[in-house]
């Protein structure tokens, strides 16, 4: 199987296709060994020796979208063979609904909050696993086209590759971008549905919780402390509330100088995870992750983008699914801090998987 990517930037009229034609993508197992690399970056929550960060490398090819879809024209150009057979005007019903909590959430989140309330941990990040069924097989390119015709704002990214499998996500959350020597991240935490008239608006009349600002908060000051350690040079604005889809986050902007582009990766392994994904401590939340969550992240709140030395688009892969035959694996999270209950974390997984579920039963 050839492996590809294929990528929509925020608001752009077109997409990008990188296809290795040849071999296997680089295999890396550390993130400073992206350093002085270039190519299209599929990263995981966990690096393991079978869950490998991966660089797919080959030549770019544009393809133009009308109206968030692909053109007829281009469509025998990507030429990416799957094991689906399409069904574009398949109307699919809904396998999955609004259910009370599972059983292995109701555990992991009585143990997560434990550590919270005995002051283990200012943060940690509980996440968990869906499967809705593709019922009559879609490719997952017509998946892709329906991302980005439905979420403008997002970024949007389908990666397939024999290590990672098929993973498709659309997230609002920058990990690392830049250009030159200007570059930016994001502090993205809190979230909020937007329902009825607020649907119209971009959240503007919306009153953020206390446990919502501090929960922004954290993660604001752990990318303080990490761009400290690489530039003098840097700004924050914020936090304001954005919109991603029928969800609301706040917000703060980063802007920094870097002198030296030969060393991303050595940010990114700072970076990453970071407590929007994880928690804090950071080391200590994430050790607490890997061994007691039910469900093992793979490479869903890694991250992914395009990487090189003049221009970078890296993203935090949330809101995404992996593409298993004629399942896909829906995958979102939540950060407790201690006035969390496990009701509203529920409720705010469930509306983040509504994202990636809106693209089934179009």
């Amino acid at each position: 199987m050839s492996a590809y990517a294929i990528y929509r930037l925020p608001h752009e009229d077109h997409a990008t296709l990188i296809r290795q034609t040849e071999g296997e993508p680089m295999e890396l197992h550390s993130l400073t060994e992206l350093n002085g690399k270039q190519g299209f970056v599929v990263a995981p929550f966990e690096l393991k020796a079978n869950q490998p960060v991966l660089l797919i490398q080959g030549e770019a090819e544009i393809v133009l979208l009308e109206e968030g879809g692909m053109r007829n024209e281009d469509r025998d150009m990507i030429g990416v063979n799957h094991q689906y057979k399409e069904s574009l005007q398949q109307k699919y019903s809904r396998s999955s609904f609004l259910v009370p909590p599972s059983s292995y959430y109701k555990v992991d989140f009585a143990n997560y909050h434990s550590q919270l309330e005995n002051d283990t941990f200012r943060k940690i990040v509980l996440a968990r696993c869906a499967d809705e069924k593709l019922n009559g097989g879609v490719e997952p390119m017509e998946l892709f086209y329906r991302a980005c015709a439905m979420y403008p704002r997002l970024f949007i990214a389908l990666v397939e590759t024999e290590k990672s499998g098929c993973w498709l996500t659309a997230t609002p959350e920058i990990l690392l971008d830049g250009k030159g020597n200007d570059w930016r991240t994001i502090a993205l935490a809190g979230t909020m549905k937007l329902e009825g008239d607020q649907l119209n608006g971009e959240g503007e009349t919306l009153t953020w919780s206390t446990k919502n600002i501090q929960e922004q908060r954290i993660v604001a000051t752990y990318i303080t402390e990490c761009l400290e350690q690489f530039t003098g040079d840097f700004r924050e604005e914020g936090p304001k509330t954005v919109r991603a889809a029928n969800l609301v986050h706040l917000r703060s902007d980063f802007t920094f100088k870097l002198n030296d582009n030969n060393h991303i990766g050595d940010i990114l392994n700072t970076l990453h995870p970071t407590p929007a994904v994880c928690g804090l401590p950071k080391r200590e939340a994430f050790q607490f992750i890997v061994k007691n969550e039910h469900t093992p992240r793979r490479y869903y709140s890694g991250f992914m983008g395009t990487l090189s030395a003049t221009e970078t688009h890296l993203y935090v892969s949330l809101r995404c699914m992996n593409i298993d035959g004629d399942t896909c694996h829906l995958y979102a999270g939540g950060g407790l801090l201690k006035d969390s209950t496990e009701e509203q974390e529920w409720l705010e997984t469930e509306a983040k998987m509504e994202t990636m579920r809106r693209l089934l039963y179009v």
